[in-house]
């Protein structure tokens, strides 16, 4: 069996459960893990009477588990198409069976058909990962991978770093261990092993830190800034398996101080816990479980951790994180959560996957690290580490052909970023006047070339994420109706940084920008003088021209028209010239500094033909009265 799906499945149901339930012969050979002989049982039955939809599924379900995906995933549609009892989990080996059986066109068009039924998160997740998958073959080109010398016929898997060692699980025999039936190997025990130079480990032995115990012991991590190890055991009574009400034994997570002192962290005899990974700096205790709130079948969760003590109720990951399948093994490194999953749309059974995490509450789309690490077959238990002058040095467990048994652990190395590279941005669009955001802007992502590679909308409180495969340089844009246009092109260089936080797009809003003067809707600038007689900017005017430039950079459609008046003082002939001077003036420095002819439709001069008071040519006004008259508007005619 399997030692991935013995970690996520392990039920231990006493000999008495059996006997209490009315089960076909199928039935009890599809429960006691002998999949062969419970297809050709469930043959026989159907010949006498129609299976009953939870036997069909039990029926694809072995089929499944040798790998027959075929005759798995034709019963799954059967049972999708005429009952309503599909779990998700089984959604997903349905689509998980088509995709192994090289139907892989028909799983995306059965997805379109099913949008209504499926989350968000979901279908992007599988649409990004098909794309990317589709596009990047060379992942992990230069990945160099080593079946350790410590693997044995009997399954090893789940490794940990401890210091200059490699701890591991193993189902290898021993002496103080019974066999373990539905697997046919020994009880889970944790192992260590020396690591060498290249990355090979040897001189595996029991891992003696951590007391013994007659039944499962498995998973462990170890925490160096608390100098503490986390694994997962069987629960135990009084040195016997502990079952609950219907005789399910599962496995609690502990914590062993290095006084030597064992504590449970997380206990429940109905629900098992799995691979738990420490993060010292959130102070969260990652683990995999199988709750109600599952989106499928395990899942990957949190608890914040203090002193030893528990301080939280376990947090699901949610949606981006956790699918229809399995998620398990989870590992944090370099500010990205690394995990594994069985959901349809990875290269074969369990995958590895990575996902960002900004914020510490957002996670980017997973996205399968590619060939090399991942396998037609189960791959998962990864860890990583960096290796000083070498890159990076990382091991995982695999069932892939070419191993010394049911699962062994593998050592790689890389000389650079592990997997598929993307580009993924997290942030907001806000109102630059009110710092609010704005909703369902139009955010595109364009290529060097120009093309279109991503658009998409800001949510109500104008909060967005994209991600696509990596590119060597970016054009981001933003906008909406009456607000500007946002747009930054980014070379790799600095796609690197700017995806590392938050990243704001501010947009001015039109509406912001403009007011209505004298019947006439302008940009709304602060009043500003010519020097007496001059036609010059000075710096004055030119600080309020800027504002006009700001705002045709950011709204490049306006088309605009200067006007200039003067008081009455002098003649009218010299004020007119003299206002078409200054008009003329405006217009040259706008060109000067970013606009184009087609954003000026006319510079007009009017001199003293529209006087706003009474102060008209021979009325005797005070000066400051005689400057209300001089004026210069710049209006928007669209």
């Amino acid at each position: 069996m399997k030692f991935k799906l013995l970690i996520v499945f392990l039920l231990v149901i006493s000999s008495s459960l059996f006997a209490q339930n009315k089960n076909s012969k199928g039935d009890d050979l599809f429960y006691g893990y002998q999949y062969e002989a419970a297809i050709a049982e469930y043959n026989k039955e159907k010949k006498k009477a129609p299976l009953k939809n939870s036997q069909v599924l039990n029926l694809a379900d072995a089929y499944f588990k040798i790998d027959r995906f075929d005759e798995a995933s034709e019963l799954y549609m059967q049972v999708n198409k005429n009952d309503t009892i599909m779990s998700v989990h089984r959604f997903n080996k349905m689509l998980q069976s088509m995709s192994r059986s090289k139907n892989k066109e028909r799983v995306q068009t059965f997805l379109k058909s099913q949008n209504a039924q499926l989350s968000q998160e979901f279908l992007e997740n599988a649409a990004f990962n098909y794309e990317l998958l589709s596009e990047s073959k060379k992942a992990n080109s230069d990945v160099q991978i080593i079946n350790l010398d410590i693997n044995t016929p009997q399954g090893d898997f789940s490794p940990a770093f401890f210091k200059e060692s490699l701890l591991f699980s193993s189902g290898r025999p021993q002496r103080s261990k019974d066999v373990y039936k539905p697997s046919g190997e020994s009880y889970l025990d944790i192992y260590s092993g020396k690591i060498d130079t290249t990355g090979n480990v040897s001189n595996s032995a029991t891992f003696i830190k951590i007391p013994e115990s007659k039944f499962h012991k498995s998973t462990p991590y170890y925490s160096k800034e608390l100098n503490r190890f986390f694994y997962i055991l069987s629960n135990t009574e009084n040195g016997d398996m502990a079952f609950d009400n219907n005789g399910k034994n599962a496995l609690a997570i502990g914590t062993l101080y290095d006084s030597g002192q064992f504590r449970f962290l997380l206990k429940d005899l109905s629900t098992s816990f799995y691979y738990p990974f420490f993060e010292a700096s959130s102070r969260r205790l990652y683990f995999a479980a199988n709750f109600e709130d599952s989106y499928g079948g395990t899942d990957l969760y949190y608890v914040l951790i203090n002193n030893g003590q528990v301080m939280s109720a376990p947090i699901n990951l949610g949606p981006r994180i956790n699918s229809p399948g399995n998620e398990i093994a989870p590992f944090i490194h370099n500010g990205s959560l690394y995990f594994s999953s069985d959901v349809f749309y990875g290269l074969g059974g369990m995958d590895v996957y990575k996902s960002n995490i900004q914020d510490q509450e957002y996670y980017s789309i997973p996205v399968n690290i590619g060939e090399g690490i991942n396998s037609e077959m189960d791959d998962f238990g990864f860890i990583i580490k960096e290796d000083g002058n070498k890159g990076l040095t990382g091991y995982f467990a695999s069932n892939r052909a070419g191993g010394k048994g049911g699962d062994d652990i593998y050592s790689f190395q890389l000389s650079e970023t592990l997997g598929l590279k993307t580009f993924g941005l997290k942030g907001k669009v806000v109102n630059l006047s009110s710092k609010d955001g704005i909703s369902k802007a139009q955010i595109r992502l364009l290529s060097r070339d120009g093309d279109v590679l991503k658009e998409i909308y800001s949510n109500a409180d104008g909060s967005f994420y994209f991600e696509i495969p990596w590119q060597e340089q970016v054009t981001i844009q933003a906008t909406k109706d009456r607000y500007s246009i946002f747009s930054a092109s980014y070379s790799a260089e600095g796609m690197e940084e700017i995806q590392r936080s938050s990243y704001n797009m501010g947009l001015a809003q039109l509406d912001d920008l403009i007011e209505i003067k004298e019947d006439k809707t302008v940009l709304k600038l602060n009043k500003f003088y010519f020097d007496k007689n001059k036609s010059t900017v000075n710096a004055g005017i030119i600080t309020e021209l800027d504002k006009v430039i700001d705002a045709v950079r950011r709204f490049p459609q306006l088309k605009l028209k200067i006007e200039t008046h003067t008081n009455s003082k002098g003649s009218s002939a010299y004020n007119k010239k003299l206002s078409q001077k200054r008009s003329d003036a405006v217009k040259i420095y706008l060109l000067k500094n970013g606009l184009s002819p087609n954003n000026i439709i006319e510079a007009i001069g009017f001199g003293e033909e529209k006087i706003k008071n009474n102060c008209t040519n021979g009325v005797y006004c005070l000066d400051f009265l005689h400057k209300q008259n001089e004026r210069t508007f710049i209006e928007v005619v669209e």
